[in-house]
């Protein structure tokens, strides 16, 4: 089979670190070909350097055997190499057409922008590749999967052959995932080239042809998945075997720590995000909010920890009404809390480690005595979360936290957290950018906090998380709550279609 790419020895350096060392990769004719690796393994970097982002200190790119100098994306568009970012990159004001063809767009006789006819060229192209998509409908008022087409369609407009999807299920319901899979499928047969730069195992399984695997920078192997399993290629990605399977312990008694009734928040706009909101959270229990992005999770996250105002309804956290009062207070209750948004809710970017371990007790012994800071209590401690919770960095609890990578900033936050052993833990996204090694890790932690008869209240996009972590499953969609599912009896299928609107009675009996 042809390599439509192949990437040579490719050394790409930061100071300090080799992001990529002597790295060889090829791209064949027609296939899916997965990278996979841990937080930090090279794999964004190895593909940045490919689409232009990034230059190689060594090393050379050969397109269909040609040796090219891709010096920036504009470069790689003109070769045919093509890239869907994690976070997409669209003018949300703009319709879908004005997105697919802005920057080069078609122009009539008199070098105007003639929509018309770019609006054909979209319609033709969705129709042709199985994507469907309404071209005059603004970005803002489509789903996440659909803006996910619209990338996919701007790559395709540009005549873009070698097609490389940067996480591109992060944020999708499992219909949306069957559908890209089927997009990918027919890009494939119609002669496209994708890499697929993922860390979930299952779509590597179902999707791709061959897989290569990074680890701290290095090839470690490049295998055929048909003849692989998933716990052969974890395994390559962390250097040792991987435990994916979560035992817990059954816990017959349960009592109610948080009641949330008729709850409202509003969002930044001032609309309702979260409306009449019931919820109970319980000791010995992880309860699980799922649904798509942007059905009013932030908010009602935001709500329960203090960081926004709740506009109606209570939240009664062990026995008290907290919903008007302060963070700290909440907090000193026994509430701990794992943000979505790590560095804006997280950390203090430019705190370093040690101080960010302590941001929920540095006023409270052995850390301060008579409101001065114990230095030497501080740095004990967080030496010790550093370790016991694998936080990779370059000067241990003296590191700057900005200097830390997504997911080892993850990391310490949830040290800090969990460590504390809360009343309640909030844990929003908490396996978010991270690798299967460090999911292990971080899974087993929430549920020894279940197991010691805590309360964990979680919300995630991840399905396979959801299933495999949860006690029970309360589905939000637009703010409500549409169904609240036994964990145990649950399907992807039933829940996919819990979160995009359908009412749990309206749902067809699975058993």
């Amino acid at each position: 089979m042809n390599n439509v790419v192949e990437m040579k020895d490719i050394t790409k350096r930061f100071p300090g670190i080799i992001a990529n060392s002597h790295v060889n990769f090829d791209l064949r004719q027609g296939e899916i070909h997965a990278l996979l690796g841990e937080n930090g393994a090279g794999k964004s970097t190895l593909m940045s350097v490919l689409f232009g982002l990034y230059q190689a200190e060594e090393g050379e790119i050969l397109i269909r055997g040609e040796k090219v100098d891709i010096k920036d994306p504009n470069v790689a568009t003109k070769i045919g190499i093509g890239m869907v970012h994690q976070h997409f990159k669209l003018v949300h004001n703009l319709s879908i057409t004005e997105n697919i063809i802005l920057g080069v767009e078609p122009k009539n006789r008199w070098h105007q922008v003639d929509l018309k006819k770019g609006r054909a060229q979209v319609v033709a192209l969705s129709e042709k590749y199985g994507l469907t998509v309404d071209p005059d409908e603004l970005i803002e008022n489509i789903t996440v999967g659909m803006q996910q087409r619209v990338e996919i369609l701007k790559m395709l407009y540009r005549n873009s052959n070698i097609l490389i999807f940067d996480e591109p299920t992060a944020v999708l319901t499992p219909q949306e995932i069957d559908d890209l899979i089927i997009v990918m499928r027919n890009l494939v047969n119609e002669g496209k080239s994708i890499i697929l730069i993922t860390h979930k195992l299952k779509e590597i399984m179902a999707i791709a042809d061959r897989c290569t695997v990074l680890r701290r920078g290095e090839c470690i192997s490049t295998v055929e998945v048909a003849k692989s399993n998933p716990s052969e290629l974890a395994e390559m990605m962390v250097g040792r075997k991987v435990n994916l399977d979560l035992n817990k312990k059954e816990i017959d008694e349960h009592k109610t720590v948080m009641k949330i009734r008729n709850l409202s928040v509003k969002d930044s706009k001032g609309l309702d995000a979260v409306k009449n909101f019931n919820l109970d959270v319980r000791t010995g229990e992880i309860m699980c909010v799922a649904g798509i992005d942007g059905n009013g999770q932030s908010e009602l996250i935001q709500g329960i920890t203090g960081l926004t105002p709740c506009s109606g309804g209570t939240i009664e956290f062990l026995g008290k009404e907290i919903q008007n009062t302060k963070i700290r207070e909440r907090t000193e209750m026994g509430l701990g809390h794992i943000p979505e948004d790590r560095q804006k809710y997280g950390l203090v970017m430019d705190f370093d480690i040690k101080e960010n371990m302590v941001l929920q007790s540095y006023f409270k012994e052995p850390f301060s005595t008579h409101g001065k800071l114990n230095k030497e209590a501080i740095k004990e401690y967080s030496d010790r979360l550093v370790e016991e919770y694998d936080v990779r960095s370059s000067q241990g609890s003296d590191t700057t936290s900005r200097s830390l990578s997504g997911g080892n900033q993850q990391k310490a936050i949830i040290a800090r957290e969990v460590d504390r052993s809360p009343a309640l833990l909030l844990a929003a996204q908490p396996t978010r950018g991270l690798d299967v090694g460090a999911i292990e890790f971080i899974h087993k932690s929430i549920v020894a906090e279940r197991d010691k008869g805590k309360a964990v209240l979680l919300f995630s996009l991840e399905l396979e998380e959801v299933l495999s972590l949860s006690d029970k499953i309360a589905v939000i969609y637009e703010g409500e709550i549409v169904g609240v599912l036994d964990a145990k009896d649950a399907t992807e299928n039933e829940l996919g279609l819990l979160m995009s609107g359908a009412k749990k009675g309206d749902l067809p009996d699975y058993e």
